[in-house]
């Protein structure tokens, strides 16, 4: 009787045990993106640094609007 119950308890413990228990999977999940041909495509480009100018007619986004819509 203790035998089997030894058992028992062992054979718990080990399917208990995440680390012996062969179900499971420890593999690395990859991100989404990580095979897509095109990655890090904007990387290279330059950034126009924006200013700023305390004066609502003489800022960039007004003289950009009446480039764009007055003329």
């Amino acid at each position: 009787m203790q035998e089997e119950e030894l058992k028992m308890k062992e054979a718990e413990l080990i399917r208990g045990n995440p680390l012996l228990n062969n179900a499971t999977s420890f593999n690395v999940k990859r991100r989404w993106d990580d095979d897509v041909v095109f990655k890090n495509q904007a990387r290279g480009e330059a950034k126009i640094a924006k200013r700023f100018i305390n004066d609502t007619i003489r800022n960039d986004f007004h003289r950009k609007f009446l480039q764009k819509y007055m003329k």
